[in-house]
């Protein structure tokens, strides 16, 4: 357990931190999975247009500083890629 003051107030902060990058994480992780959902359910259409709001969440997610933004970066070029492989076939 902390002593000084600045550690106690440290550890509020860190906490509020945490509890807000899980928070924006999750929801990082939901917004992906549903637009792998779309592509394997066949729903191509839905997918293209859902495709920019799954980029801005990314970004969002990259200065928030949730993810780095090479990690950002691949996230988003492989589910374009998969938005072009399950339009091509």
């Amino acid at each position: 357990m902390a002593n000084h003051k600045s550690a106690l107030k440290r550890m509020r902060q860190n906490e509020k931190r945490n509890t807000r990058n899980r928070a924006l994480r999750s929801s990082l992780r939901t917004a992906i999975k549903k637009y792998r959902a779309l592509l394997e359910g066949k729903e191509l259409e839905t997918a293209a247009a859902d495709f920019p709001k799954i980029q801005k969440v990314l970004d969002k997610a990259v200065t928030k500083g949730i993810l780095h933004p090479s990690n950002a970066a691949r996230k988003k070029s492989r589910l374009a890629a998969a938005l072009r492989r399950a339009q091509a076939a």
